[in-house]
C-alpha cells in the first residue's frame, strides 16, 4: 500500500488512521473499518490530473466543468476506484468515506465524519485552531464536523478558491440535524 504515496503523505496517512481509530472508538464504529478508510483515502492525490479525471469517471462521479478545472477535488472518488481495482475492496461505507472526505456531503454516516475529521486533525497538522477542533471532536462529532466545514470554507474564501457546493450542502444539513437535537 506503501507504494501509492510519497514519504510525507505517507506520514499523514498514517496519522489519519491512527486519528480515525481514535474517534471511531469513541463514536461507535469498527475501528478496522475506520483504519482502512484512513489508509486509503488520499490513494489518487499524487496521480496526474487527467488520471484523476479518469479514476473519478471510473467510479460513477458526473466530474463538472469546475472539477475539471480542480481535479484535486477529485482524489477521494478517485480513490475508491483504486481501492476496487488494486485491492478488491467494494464495502460501501468504506468507500463513501473514502469518496467524500474532501467534499462532504449532506447526510454523512459515522465514518464519513470520522475520516473527514481525522483527516483535518491528525497530528501532522498544525494550524491555528487545530487543537480546539482536536479536543471537540473528542467530545462531540458533529459540533467538530460543523466547526471543520467553517474552517474549510474560511480557507477556501481566503484564497479565493473554487468552493464546492458539497462542502456548503454538507454543512448546512448538519446544522438543521443538530438543530433537530436541541
Amino acid at each position: 500500500m506503501k507504494k501509492f504515496y510519497s514519504d510525507r503523505l505517507w506520514q499523514h496517512v498514517l496519522g489519519v488512521a491512527t486519528t480515525a481509530e481514535f474517534l471511531a472508538e469513541r463514536n461507535g464504529v469498527a475501528r478496522k473499518k475506520a483504519r482502512l478508510a484512513a489508509l486509503f483515502h488520499d490513494m489518487a492525490k499524487e496521480r496526474e490530473p487527467g488520471e484523476i479525471i479518469r479514476l473519478a469517471e471510473a467510479f460513477g462521479w458526473e466530474v463538472t466543468p469546475e472539477e475539471r478545472e480542480n481535479p484535486t477535488l477529485l482524489h477521494g472518488p478517485a480513490a475508491v476506484t483504486l481501492l476496487r481495482e488494486e485491492f478488491g475492496i467494494w464495502d460501501e461505507e468504506i468507500s463513501q468515506a473514502v469518496a467524500y472526505h474532501t467534499l462532504g456531503r449532506p447526510g454523512m454516516t459515522t465514518l464519513e465524519k470520522i475520516i473527514y475529521l481525522a483527516d483535518m486533525i491528525e497530528p501532522g497538522r498544525n494550524y491555528p485552531g487545530v487543537e480546539e477542533l482536536r479536543q471537540l471532536a473528542a467530545k462531540d462529532l458533529d459540533l467538530a464536523l460543523l466547526r471543520g466545514f467553517a474552517r474549510t470554507i474560511e480557507y477556501v474564501l481566503a484564497r479565493d478558491l473554487y468552493l464546492h457546493p458539497f462542502t456548503v450542502t454538507a454543512r448546512n444539513a448538519l446544522l438543521d440535524e443538530i438543530r433537530k437535537k436541541d
